[in-house]
């Protein structure tokens, strides 16, 4: 080994790993973490950077992507293909979570140098790595009962390497064979393999299930006990018919979302793979989609999930509420429309990314007056007393209030251009989706859901408050249940309340814990999804009533558990002063009496004898 350190670049998406990860390899004079990467993406752009500034990085120590996400783990796949392709001499170690033998055996036909799980000792680590570097190969045990398993015909050629490295024991070659045991774990392997295939495609359409929007409580209690249930089956048959290399279950319950799409990594993948961008803007970028394939994609879905039951089943009143479901559908189209024609005249333009929050609400305006024109018609007249109103021109001059009171509060609005633009990783949530990822597409289109949804509320709040009892509006837009005049009047009674209690405590509410509520299409009809995202900068802005809700849900979280406390144990000694004092003086009370009772029938008996 030479006396120069070893310069280490870390991939992963979890920070707090990777500063411990650093603080506890640094510890060893000759392991030197060069840089950290939060997504494959940073992380090619550093090799890069690296490789221009004529500096080097000897190891990549890797996450391969979730234990949960097929797709995460096959762009993990492609990300290992691509460095040994550009950096032949670059050595690549798994630090993953994901523990199942078929895809660390692709891993190492992608050139992968070694692999050890999360939980590894460091001192086991700081080996795999002086291994790897070394020019050899470093598996942890659990690769070595899948290539028993497996025929000599898969590995008949020989690695390159002559040192292959499994957990703790080094042999030169392949690994010597005992058949008959060999054949009975194979044959045990191959019923779990079955079980556990049949167990994880139940778990992801019951776990697909759970995240729908708008789903009633009981329905709701019945998926997460059914998803319980199958984790337990799935820990209980590895534990039963794992291999002897095998220490834990392969699925692993740690919260790890950041993940990519990618086709399946085999021979296929090379011709699925874009091998060019003709968009300089993607280039470096490891997305399979260009952004308008991306975003005939995202709108594809948005589309669909439309032909849904647009019924409201909140408990928040929304604009669009009165409209017929036709004309509700009608809307959201339009909108759509016109959000698509905004991004193809930014991407026109070469709006950089930097740029987007300076014209953030003017696109907003933007979709929202073409949308008014578009659905109520340029050139629509009404008739309100002895004058004819244009009712767009009418319509229009409310942008201020629509501006204050609706477009200005759509959350995420700067992310969601971004990825639709420029396909930058997306945040939501407080988690990091890459670009190309599945999870990405579905964070993306609930975000385009949301802002549909709150454009559509801000194209009819200046209908409700100016033309809302007119009979021609009435009868061409309104849903029946809404054609009287006491029912338009509760419902704008109803919105009046919502933007009060929304300015007045709700708003103040998640801010303080640090929140959006956002508005998304489910089977059922419209729900509300919860998602975090830091929002000190406006919690110390508050002032008046806003600021005093705050204040008091902040006394309330340092009062109630102690009050919660002191309730609990003057319960408590009330039960005991009931139970034990009351309670057993009642008894020898009571039995006393039927003691007496007892005792005057005997004397009576007597006396008749």
């Amino acid at each position: 080994m030479s006396d120069r350190p070893i310069k280490l670049l870390l991939v992963d998406q979890d920070p707090i790993f990777r500063l411990g990860l650093r603080v506890a390899l640094e510890e060893f004079p000759n392991l030197q973490v060069v840089s950290e990467a939060e997504t494959y993406t940073t992380a090619l752009q550093i090799l890069a950077q690296a490789q221009q500034d004529l500096t080097s990085v000897n190891l990549v120590i890797l996450e391969l992507g979730s234990a949960h996400s097929t797709s995460s783990q096959q762009l993990g796949l492609q990300l290992c293909q691509q460095l040994k392709t550009q950096y032949p001499n670059l050595s690549v170690l798994l630090l993953s979570s994901v523990q199942e033998q078929g895809i660390l055996l692709a891993a190492r036909s992608a050139g992968v140098d070694g692999y050890c799980p999360k939980g590894t000792p460091v001192s086991e680590l700081v080996t795999a790595i002086q291994e790897i570097v070394a020019g050899h190969s470093y598996w942890f045990g659990e690769v070595e009962g899948e290539r028993e398993k497996i025929s000599d015909s898969q590995f008949s050629t020989p690695h390159p390497k002559s040192k292959i490295r499994l957990g703790k024991f080094a042999t030169e070659g392949n690994p010597p064979c005992n058949f008959p045991q060999n054949l009975k774990y194979g044959l045990l392997n191959n019923l779990r393999l079955s079980g556990i295939d049949y167990i994880n495609t139940t778990l992801t359409q019951v776990t697909a299930k759970l995240q729908v929007p708008g789903l009633p409580l009981l329905e709701r209690a019945i998926l997460a006990g059914k998803q319980r249930e199958l984790l337990a089956a799935h820990w209980l048959l590895n534990r039963v018919l794992g291999s002897p290399h095998q220490s834990q279950p392969s699925v692993v319950t740690r919260n790890f979302k950041s993940t990519q799409m990618l086709p399946a990594a085999d021979s296929s993948l090379n011709s699925a793979i874009p091998q060019s961008d003709p968009d300089p803007k993607t280039q470096n970028s490891p997305s399979l989609l260009s952004p308008k394939a991306l975003q005939a994609e995202l709108f594809a879905s948005c589309i669909n999930k439309l032909q849904f039951n647009l019924q409201n089943i909140t408990n928040v009143p929304l604009e669009i509420d009165i409209l017929r479901l036709d004309k509700k559908r009608d809307l959201l189209y339009i909108i759509l429309q016109n959000f698509v024609k905004i991004l193809e005249e930014i991407y026109v333009s070469q709006v950089g990314v930097n740029q987007l929050h300076e014209i953030k609400k003017s696109i907003l305006i933007n979709i929202w007056q073409t949308a008014t024109t578009g659905f109520f018609g340029k050139f629509s007249r009404v008739q309100l007393g002895d004058v004819q109103l244009e009712i767009v021109t009418l319509l229009l001059q409310d942008v201020e209030v629509v501006q204050t009171e609706i477009l200005n509060k759509i959350p995420l609005i700067n992310e969601l251009l971004s990825y639709l633009l420029f396909q930058t990783d997306l945040r939501v949530d407080n988690i990091l989706y890459l670009a190309g990822s599945v999870e990405a597409k579905e964070q993306g289109l609930m975000l385009l859901e949301n802002l549909l949804i709150q454009l559509g509320n801000g194209v009819v709040q200046p209908l409700l408050n100016k033309l809302a009892d007119v009979e021609e509006i009435k009868q061409s837009f309104y849903n029946r249940q809404m054609l009287s005049t006491r029912e338009i009047e509760r419902f704008r009674n109803n919105l009046s309340w919502k933007y009060r209690i929304r300015n007045y405590i709700k708003e103040p509410k998640a801010i303080f814990e640090s929140r959006y509520e956002l508005f998304v299409f489910a089977p059922r009809g419209i729900a509300t999804v919860s998602i975090y995202a830091p929002r000190s900068h406006e919690l110390v802005q508050l002032t008046g009533i806003p600021l005093v809700v705050t204040l008091m849900l902040e006394i309330h979280d340092a009062i109630a558990p102690r009050l919660e406390s002191l309730l609990s144990f003057l319960g408590s000694g009330v039960v005991f002063v009931l139970t034990q004092v009351v309670g057993r003086a009642l008894g020898l009370i009571a039995r006393g009496i039927l003691q007496g009772i007892g005792s005057v029938s005997l004397l009576e008996k007597k006396n008749k004898r």
